[in-house]
C-alpha cells in the first residue's frame, strides 16, 4: 500500500492538475493507481468539467473521486480561498474500491440491512469502510450515516460536506468521469486495509458533569433536577473572565457518548451547538435530540482549545497503536471545518502539521469542509469545527 499527495497554486486548472499528476506519479513510481481523489478550489468554478478528463489522462486511475473545497490540503500544506488544488493518489494491492453515488432516494431505516448492502454493493460480512463527499445543500446526510452505521456497524465512515459554493448547484462531487451538484460520492474500501479514525472536535469542558433529567427532543429543561437555564447562568457567572468571554461566543453542549464511562477524556463527547434559549420556559435548545438519563457537561472552543484537543486525540491514537503490533499508517485524509484553519489559529498549516509532529510526515490530503463526518462513541455523526482524519494502514497479514 502506497499514499501519494500534491497540491498546486497553479492559476490554471489544466496546469495544476499536470502538475499535482506529475508529483504523485513520481512518488507512487511506476504501476496502475488505485485511486485519485482530486479536491479543487472554487476560482475553478467554469472548468469542473474538465478536472475528470485531466486526471484520467494523467494518471488513469481505477477510481476517481473528489468535491470543491473552499481550501484544499495536500503535499503538507493547507491553501485557503486562493487558486489551488489538490491530489491525493494510492496503489492499494488487495483492496478493492467500489465508487459510490446516493441521491435522496435512500433505504427505510426499518427495513432489512440487505436494502443498504445492495445500494452500496458491498455485503456487510466484507467490512468496508466508507469515505463520503456530500453536497450541503441536496443531501440528506444524516440519514445516510445512520443507515450506514445500521447495516455496516462498527466500520469506519469518514468525509466532509463539499464547499467553495455558496448556493444550491455550485459545488462540485466528483465520481469517475461525472461530476454532480447534488447528492453524495464516495467509496467504499474493503479488503487489505484498514482504516483509523481520529475526529478532534476542538473543544474544553467547563463545568461539572450533569444528567438530563427533563427534556423534550431538543429542548433541555432540566439538569440534575434543577432548571437547565438557571444552571447554565450560575455556570457561566461562576467562571474566569477568559471563559466567561468565550461563554458567550463559543459555548457548546457535549453530550457523554458512553453512559457507563466515569471519567470522560477527549472525545467522549459528542459537541453540539446551543441553539437559543426560552427565558420564559426556562429551556435551552441544543443542536441534538436528548433523551432523559444522557449525561451532558457544556464546552467552549478558541484556538487554544481547538488545539489541545488536537494534540490530546494524536496522543490517545499514537499511544493505541504503538507498540500493539499494528501495523504502520502509510497515509491519511483530513476532512477539516472551514472555521479552523488559518482563520482560527492564525497560523497556516496547524492541523497538519500537528499531525506530522504526532505521526511522521505522511502523506495526508484533503480539504476544508462546511461540515466534517466522523464517529463519535461508535456512532457516525456530522460535525462543525471538527477536524476529522481517515487513518489509513495495510491489514494485518492473515
Amino acid at each position: 500500500m502506497k499514499w501519494a499527495t500534491a497540491i498546486s497554486r497553479e492559476t490554471s486548472v489544466e496546469a495544476a492538475l499536470r502538475e499535482c499528476s506529475e508529483a504523485v506519479r513520481s512518488q507512487l513510481g511506476p504501476g496502475p493507481v488505485s485511486l485519485v481523489l482530486a479536491f479543487v478550489a472554487p476560482h475553478f468554478a467554469a472548468y469542473y468539467p474538465r478536472v475528470p478528463e485531466a486526471v484520467a489522462r494523467h494518471l488513469a486511475p481505477e477510481v476517481f473521486a473528489g468535491c470543491s473545497g473552499g481550501g484544499v490540503i495536500g503535499g503538507g500544506e493547507e491553501v485557503e480561498w486562493s487558486p489551488a488544488v489538490a491530489l491525493y493518489a494510492a496503489r492499494l494491492p488487495g483492496v478493492e474500491v467500489t465508487p459510490l453515488r446516493f441521491g435522496d432516494d435512500l433505504p427505510d431505516l426499518d427495513g432489512p440491512p440487505e436494502a443498504w448492502e445492495g445500494l452500496v454493493g458491498v455485503r456487510a460480512r466484507e467490512a468496508p469502510r466508507f469515505v463520503l463527499l456530500s453536497d450541503p445543500f441536496s443531501a440528506p446526510t444524516g440519514e445516510l450515516l445512520a443507515g450506514l452505521d445500521y447495516a455496516f456497524p462498527g466500520t469506519a465512515k469518514v468525509g466532509g460536506l463539499a464547499s467553495g459554493g455558496t448556493s444550491p448547484g455550485t459545488n462540485a462531487l466528483f465520481l469517475d468521469g461525472e461530476v454532480f451538484t447534488a447528492g453524495t460520492v464516495g467509496l467504499a474500501l474493503h479488503g487489505a486495509v484498514v482504516v483509523d479514525t481520529v475526529v478532534a472536535q476542538g473543544c474544553r469542558p467547563i463545568g461539572p458533569l450533569m444528567q438530563v433529567t427533563s427534556c423534550k427532543g431538543n429542548l433541555l429543561y432540566e439538569l440534575d433536577g434543577e432548571p437547565a437555564l438557571e444552571m447554565l447562568r450560575d455556570l457561566v457567572a461562576g467562571l474566569d473572565d477568559r471563559d466567561r468571554h468565550l461563554a458567550t461566543t463559543a459555548l457548546f453542549a457535549g453530550v457523554l457518548m458512553d453512559e457507563f464511562r466515569e471519567e470522560p477524556r477527549a472525545g467522549d463527547f459528542l459537541i453540539r451547538n446551543l441553539l437559543g434559549v426560552d427565558p420564559r420556559g426556562g429551556g435551552v435548545a441544543v443542536g441534538e435530540n436528548l433523551q432523559d438519563g444522557m449525561r451532558l457537561r457544556f464546552h467552549v472552543r478558541d484556538a487554544a482549545s481547538a488545539a489541545e484537543d488536537l494534540h490530546a486525540m494524536l496522543d490517545a491514537y499514537d499511544e493505541a497503536t504503538s507498540g500493539t503490533g499494528s501495523t504502520p499508517a502509510s497515509g491519511a485524509l483530513l476532512f477539516s471545518c472551514l472555521g479552523r484553519g488559518e482563520n482560527l489559529y492564525g497560523r497556516p498549516n496547524f492541523d497538519t502539521g500537528v499531525f506530522r509532529e504526532h505521526l511522521g510526515d505522511l502523506p495526508v490530503g484533503g480539504f476544508f469542509c462546511n461540515g466534517e463526518i466522523g464517529p463519535v462513541g461508535g456512532d457516525t455523526f456530522l460535525h462543525g469545527y471538527t477536524a476529522s482524519f481517515g487513518i489509513f494502514r495495510p491489514a494485518e497479514p492473515a
